[in-house]
Parts: structure tokens; C-alpha cells; sequence
């Protein structure tokens, strides 16, 4: 099934045999149970207003389309969404809408916010064919209950988003990045230095034995702040300063790309990374963030949930189904308690019950 309006959607939905299985580029999850019910025939952006730093999109919309569309404005997405291509090896095309369910969010986010940060609007249809408008389509009409946030990471569990509404940034003029030798847990102490301080660090990631700390904004500050970073962080060691480093490859995670083993997203606390870090291998290991994301490479037979405990939420995102990231009690409660709300019949993400929140 591919609908094209809202109303296709919605009678797509009710008139469902079984669960469905709800999939725009197919790129970012393992596709649940059920029959496929495509996002890619909404598409289209429907709202664009430069000066007012707003772009509403239509679900289905190929994410490259939108980039590519900001661009000529110089402007950005500034969660800075990765392509989960590389790590999945899936082909097809990110849309907004697998962005926006997966609360996809590269190393600019650690200074920016994440997706949810800048979502300021959604329409979607949930679970009874029911049309929900949540939000605006500026910033300034934001109100009612935030359900738009809620769908943000949900992965389709509570609704199938047909629009979503953004707000954009400028892009940086210019960029800078300091590199440093160290191990894992050097790196999360650096880190954490560098984020306190006010030179606004925009990217904090380490990866094979090499830490990353990035600098933006216009040009003839980037000199200055990133100095004064260099000076503040001497006491870690001697830094290189590159100014023309892609970090599309950290975004990314290309170097975890080729590795061998199950592929987890770990999510945690930066306070807490240096503990979770002690317990997992770092042969193959992106710390993402400034510590709140990890991405590992790990041993088939390593159950890495249960692994780190109380100290983050590990997800499986390799296999022949994805895993429901590990949450607390009170947190399943309230997923359950939401699924119940929006999907009573059990009809979206394959019937299964998990989401985020």
C-alpha cells in the first residue's frame, strides 16, 4: 500500500487485515511483521519561509530533496541527521518521516539540540484511522499537548506521520576541529572539559583512538575560540587543528561501517559514560555527543543490554528484527499506556507495543 492523501492513509489504516508494517526509505529500521504500508507517495514540501526560519515538509519526502532545498539559503537541519545507509547497508532514501520517527540526530546535536528539539509541529494518523494535528506550522502557533514530540522517535508505534513542520538554522560560515590521541575514557574527560566551556563546541565524538572536538559559526571568530579551546584543554595533551575536517564520516559512523559483530546504539548520560564505557569493548566503538550516545560493535553472542544495566538504554539494530530498546518500568507503563490510546487495535509497527518517549 502507498497512499498519496491523508484520506487514503486513514483507509489504509482502518481497513487493515493485520498488523501493518508502516515503512517510508526502508533505510533506517528492520521492517516490522505485517503488510507494508509505504509514506513514500506523501511527499512534497508544502511550506517554505527563509526569513522565518520554518520548513514544513510532507512525510514521505526524500531527506536529500530537503537539504538540498535549504541550501540554496544557506541553511541546515541543524540536528545534523546522519545517513544510516552506510551502517545498515539497506538502499533506498532517508525520508523526513524516518528521520522524524527515529529522532535521528548526528554530533551537532550535542550544542543544537536533537530532532525533537526542532520539531515544532506534526500532523499523523494514529492507530484508528483518527487525523491528529499537533503543534504549528511556525514557531509562534505552537500550542496544545506536544504530540508532535511524542511521535519524534516513537518509530511509528503511535501514529503514521503524514507532515511535520521544522524549525532551520543559518549554516556556519566556517568550521575548525581539534584532534587528539587518547583512549576512550581520556576522551570523556576531555570532553566533558570542552563542553563547559563558552566556546560553544559543535561536534564531540571519538573513534579509534582519536578524539574530535569541532568549532563553527563565522569565519573570523573560528581562529579565536578554537585557540582559546586549545589553550583551555593543554593540560590533556597537544592538539592539531584542522579546518577543512569532513565530519560526515563521524555523522555517519562509517568507521564502525566495516567492523564485524551486532550493531547497539547506546544511549546514556554523559556523567554516567565513563562507568558504561569501563564495561564494553573499544575495539569498535564511536562515542558520539560528548558521551550521550555510543554506537558499538559487538560480539553476537554479548547481550550489551544487560551488559550496562541501569547505566544507559542499549538497542539492537542488526538482525532479522529490531529490538525494543531497554527501558524502565515507568516508562513501559506509559508506552503501553499511550499504544493503548493511539493503536488500540494493535494495527501499527507490526502490532508491537514498543516506542520511546
Amino acid at each position: 500500500m502507498r497512499p498519496t492523501t491523508e484520506a487514503e492513509l486513514a483507509e489504509a489504516i482502518t481497513s487493515a487485515a493485520g498488523p501493518l508494517s508502516v515503512r517510508g526509505g526502508g533505510t533506517r529500521v528492520v521492517p516490522a511483521p505485517g503488510e507494508v504500508l509505504e509514506t513514500t507517495g506523501l511527499t512534497g514540501v508544502t511550506l517554505y519561509e527563509p526569513a522565518a526560519l520554518t520548513i514544513v515538509v510532507r512525510a514521505g519526502t526524500p531527506l536529500a530533496e530537503v537539504e538540498a532545498l535549504l541550501a540554496t539559503e544557506r541553511q541546515i537541519l541543524a540536528f545534523e541527521p546522519p545517513d544510516p545507509r552506510v551502517l545498515t547497508g539497506r538502499t533506498g532514501q532517508p525520508t523526513v518521516g524516518g528521520m522524524v520517527a527515529t529522532n535521528a540526530s548526528g554530533p551537532r546535536a550535542v550544542l543544537s539540540g536533537d530532532c525533537r528539539d526542532f520539531l515544532i509541529g506534526a500532523r499523523f494518523v494514529d492507530g484508528a484511522g483518527r487525523l491528529v494535528k499537533s503543534g504549528g506550522r511556525v514557531m509562534k502557533n505552537v500550542t496544545g499537548y506536544d504530540l508532535a514530540r511524542l511521535m519524534c522517535g516513537a518509530g511509528g508505534a503511535f501514529g503514521v506521520l503524514t507532515e511535520v513542520a521544522f524549525k532551520v538554522l543559518p549554516a556556519p560560515e566556517a568550521s575548525a576541529t581539534l584532534v587528539l590521541e587518547c583512549d576512550a575514557g581520556a576522551a570523556l574527560a576531555v570532553m566533558s572539559a570542552a563542553l563547559a566551556t563558552p566556546w560553544e563546541v559543535s561536534g564531540a565524538s571519538w573513534v579509534a583512538g582519536r578524539l574530535y572536538l569541532r568549532i563553527e559559526g563565522f569565519a573570523e571568530q573560528i581562529a579565536y575560540r578554537s585557540e582559546r579551546l586549545r589553550a583551555h584543554l593543554a593540560r590533556f595533551g597537544s592538539f592539531d587543528v584542522a579546518s577543512d575536517f569532513d565530519w560526515t564520516d563521524l555523522r555517519d559512523t562509517r568507521p564502525l561501517a566495516t567492523a564485524d559483530g551486532a550493531l547497539w546504539r547506546i544511549d546514556t548520560r554523559p556523567s554516567m559514560a565513563t562507568d558504561l564505557v569501563g564495561k564494553l569493548p573499544t575495539e569498535s566503538l564511536q562515542i558520539d555527543q560528548g558521551g550521550a550516545v555510543l554506537m558499538l560493535r559487538a560480539a553476537p553472542d554479548l547481550d550489551v543490554a544487560k551488559l550496562i544495566g541501569a547505566l544507559g538504554k542499549a538497542k539492537c539494530l542488526t538482525g532479522e528484527t529490531e529490538d525494543a530498546p531497554s527501558v524502565s518500568l515507568v516508562e513501559q507503563q506509559l508506552i503501553t499506556g499511550l499504544k493503548a490510546k493511539f493503536d488500540p487495535n494493535m494495527v501499527l509497527n507490526g502490532g508491537a507495543s514498543h516506542g520511546s518517549l
